[in-house]
């Protein structure tokens, strides 16, 4: 739209089914967003509108809900469904709080799929090899682009925590400050769309999928939780002793009822279960534990004050205002049904069957079909249509044949 249509207020309007086109641009069956395909309104957040500062042509982005053309919220929108479990909250005098860790790998381009990624030259001509975790070292050449990442940060307004290598191979993480969930999850947007338009200028790939290699590690966006009082700001997770709640352990108690139904929620990609069936800090499971990394569910050790609950389930590839939305559902459906956790696990431990979770798409699909409670939570027409749009994807996946079948079966008798 132009400046000059967008400031004089004219409707942008949308057709529903755009909420549910898969990756692949396809669309699932009318029915799953009306036949008649009706149009939706793009109704700008006043104060998500940002000048693009990588841009030399002036442009803007403006963050928008999806709403009816009656004036309330789509609920095919996951913005609009975040912003329904937070007036949840907000309705027993609550507010959630969260942050997001998310980790991505920056590699050289790669014009041909069928390719491995590769990390981009370094100074000295050579590609990293995986010894730079957690280094300071800028040998990898990548300075010149993380330098405009934070100015364009510093430029849209989001704040930076911390930013590190991680363990993969040219992989990086990034922690956001925590803050109100809509917030943190169009800082989580903005941020993944930076990294990937500043790259380009750079003649780099910004890639964000959950497992880009093999024999490494994968790319997560773990969520950290919490719960305050609406009008003093108490974490409602401790006591005036500093000790755990009812309330903490009923946030839990609900993650734990929930997963495995909201699995294909937080992982909604084939790819996705590559990460998680090759667990490498990467569990898939809703056990629980005080600063366990082989748990889906991990409380890391802080004051009081800050206690936490993070969620390591979702990777790098999952939707931040889906992901935020379904995991804050879970943990208020047990505040609300005062569900209480398993016990704690700590150092080597089996997962029992019950808090085991789908390990494919195709499995994760078909339990999220059979829950009556994310259909309750999040409505029938969105699941439905949801689960018709990643069917879509994953029919396309099985019509194509992978490297590994042609060079391991073809020789089969």
């Amino acid at each position: 739209m132009t400046a000059e249509g967008f400031l004089e207020g004219r409707r942008l309007q949308l057709a529903r089914g755009v909420l549910l086109q898969c990756i692949m641009g396809g669309y699932p069956p009318s029915r799953f967003y009306g036949s008649d395909d009706g149009d939706l309104a793009l109704v700008a957040d006043p104060k998500q509108i940002h000048r693009l500062p990588w841009s030399q042509q002036p442009r803007a982005l403006a963050i928008c809900d999806a709403d009816e053309l009656t004036g309330e919220s789509s609920r095919l929108s996951t913005r609009g469904q975040l912003k329904a479990v937070v007036a949840r909250y907000a309705a027993l005098g609550l507010a959630p709080v969260v942050a997001t860790e998310l980790e991505f790998f920056v590699f050289a381009p790669n014009p041909d799929p069928t390719q491995p990624f590769q990390p981009p030259l370094g100074l000295d001509g050579r590609r990293e090899d995986g010894q730079s975790a957690f280094s300071i070292s800028s040998n990898n050449g990548l300075r010149p682009f993380f330098s405009e990442v934070y100015e364009c940060m510093a430029a849209l307004g989001l704040p930076r925590d911390t930013f590190m290598h991680e363990m993969g191979v040219s992989q990086f993480e990034i922690n956001l400050l925590h803050g109100d969930p809509l917030l943190l999850a169009d800082q989580t947007f903005l941020f993944k769309h930076l990294l990937k338009e500043v790259a380009l200028k750079h003649g780099l790939t910004v890639v964000c999928m959950a497992k880009p290699l093999a024999h490494t590690p994968g790319s997560s966006m773990h969520i950290h939780q919490s719960v305050v009082e609406a009008g003093s700001g108490r974490n409602v997770f401790s006591d005036g002793a500093g000790e755990p709640t009812a309330t903490f352990r009923h946030f839990i108690g609900g993650q734990q009822a929930c997963l495995a139904d909201f699995t294909a929620l937080f992982a909604p990609n084939v790819n996705s279960y590559q990460r998680l069936c090759h667990p490498f800090a990467s569990p898939n499971n809703a056990c629980w534990s005080h600063d366990n990394r082989s748990a889906g569910l991990r409380i890391p050790a802080s004051s009081p004050v800050a206690r936490r609950v993070e969620n390591r389930l979702p990777g790098a590839d999952a939707n931040p205002y889906l992901a935020i939305a379904a995991s804050l559902a879970a943990g208020l459906y047990g505040i609300e049904h005062r569900l209480e956790p398993s016990a704690a696990i700590q150092g080597e431990f089996e997962v029992p069957d019950n808090l085991s979770l789908p390990c494919t798409l195709h499995a994760a699909l078909e339990r999220l079909k059979r829950s009556h409670l994310a259909k309750e939570l999040f409505g029938t027409e969105f699941i439905e249509g949801y689960i018709a749009s990643k069917t879509l994807e994953l029919t396309s996946f099985f019509d194509e044949i992978t490297p590994w079948e042609r060079r391991v079966l073809a020789a089969q008798a």
